[in-house]
């Protein structure tokens, strides 16, 4: 990208905003809005849409008092919301996809704001507005979509921005364009997916947010359905089974914690941060490590998985989420299982906002042109 672009990026979350301005690959402006529960107390019971005017006020009155001037911007991306299944790439923003975000008509999320404000600070100067890469994004072959039963269809559910970002990394590194390159790429966080891009488009991947690939810091991943059938009928109610599966399972359900520093030091016999809620006197230092390698084996099975769908023509296999910064146990524990099918690339961590930076680039330069979003009737 040039250096004289100018990109705004947005990306909303469940009580924080994260702002940043980018001049080429520089960031010129960064900072996080974090939100109490009492200043969204007014916006209780109803859609997160409703947060939309106290959140621009916030980020306005920043923003003038860094005397950040927008004028010369060239475009905004915000993070892309719930929408019905999309490809790929980078939307423009227009007015469908405001009437489905406002309306929550395919869920209510944080992230729905994302096109929403893109779409307000871009039409306040001028600019053109954009979404890219959506948690939604469904590029899935036909024969990834069956479950075993026909009621139950698998759904494309996981960490698209991130995992396209480190993606096109991976093809620059084999110096290949990305819709030239076979890989499977994993995005380790407080969930965990695993997907299969061919040619420039995921064509299987686990869901990530509730049951299916390898149980995660914070998620029970796939489970025995006799096992799940009984926590269904056994008087808990459908929602806090949803918690449980979604955010009390995986190595918070077994170890008490989803921090894995605070597991790694418990395995070395260091001494433990004051508020750790690792459940010491459960736990052994041999249990621990056999619960973490345990999570590394079923990521394991889950990329060599989707080697063998692939046929085995793999260029890389990528690596990345905050989990890879874990190089004493889990990078090396997971590089000896699936260093045979690939050469391994790995990007810890995932930066959302440079990621939306990254994929805008592509229409600021013409090297891809922007989708329009169709609502579905």
């Amino acid at each position: 990208m040039p250096k004289d672009f100018m990109v705004f990026v947005y990306n909303p979350g469940s009580t924080s905003d994260q702002v940043s301005i980018f001049k080429g690959e520089e960031e010129i402006f960064g900072k996080t809005f974090r939100y109490s529960v009492t200043d969204l107390a007014p916006f209780d019971n109803m859609n997160v849409t409703a947060q939309f005017e106290f959140r621009r006020n916030l980020i306005k009155q920043s923003l003038k008092e860094e005397n950040i001037d927008l004028s010369r911007l060239d475009a905004v991306i915000g993070r892309g919301g719930l929408l019905h299944p999309i490809p790929g790439g980078v939307f423009r923003v227009n007015q469908d996809m405001l009437d489905d975000l406002t309306d929550a008509r395919y869920g209510d999320h944080p992230c729905n704001l994302g096109a929403i404000m893109a779409h307000a600070i871009g039409k306040a100067f001028s600019k053109p507005a954009y979404i890219a890469d959506s948690v939604v994004v469904d590029e899935m072959w036909e024969l990834s979509r069956y479950s075993g039963l026909p009621e139950i269809q698998r759904k494309s559910i996981f960490h698209c921005l991130n995992q396209k970002r480190v993606a096109r990394l991976a093809a620059k590194k084999l110096n290949k364009e990305y819709n030239q390159c076979n890989l499977i790429v994993m995005h380790a966080g407080g969930g965990i997916t695993v997907g299969a891009h061919v040619q420039g488009k995921i064509v299987d991947v686990n869901n990530g947010l509730v049951g299916e690939g390898p149980f995660t810091p914070q998620r029970a991943g796939g489970l025995p359905a006799d096992g799940l059938l009984k926590l269904a009928y056994s008087g808990i109610a459908h929602e806090d089974i949803k918690h449980k599966l979604s955010r009390q399972g995986g190595l918070r359900a077994y170890l008490g914690t989803s921090d894995i520093r605070v597991i790694n030091k418990f395995i070395k016999g260091e001494e433990l941060p004051p508020q750790h809620n690792l459940r010491v006197d459960e736990l052994t230092p041999e249990k621990a490590r056999e619960v973490l390698s345990a999570m590394i084996y079923q990521v394991a099975k889950e990329i060599g998985g989707l080697a063998t769908a692939m046929k085995g023509k793999v260029d890389a296999v990528v690596l990345t989420g905050g989990v890879m910064y874990d190089d004493e146990f889990c990078v090396p524990w997971l590089r000896e299982r699936i260093e045979w099918i690939a050469p391994i690339f790995i990007f810890p961590g995932g930066d959302e906002l440079r990621a939306l930076r990254d994929a805008v680039e592509l229409v600021l330069i013409g090297k891809e042109s922007p989708r329009e979003y169709e609502k579905w009737e």
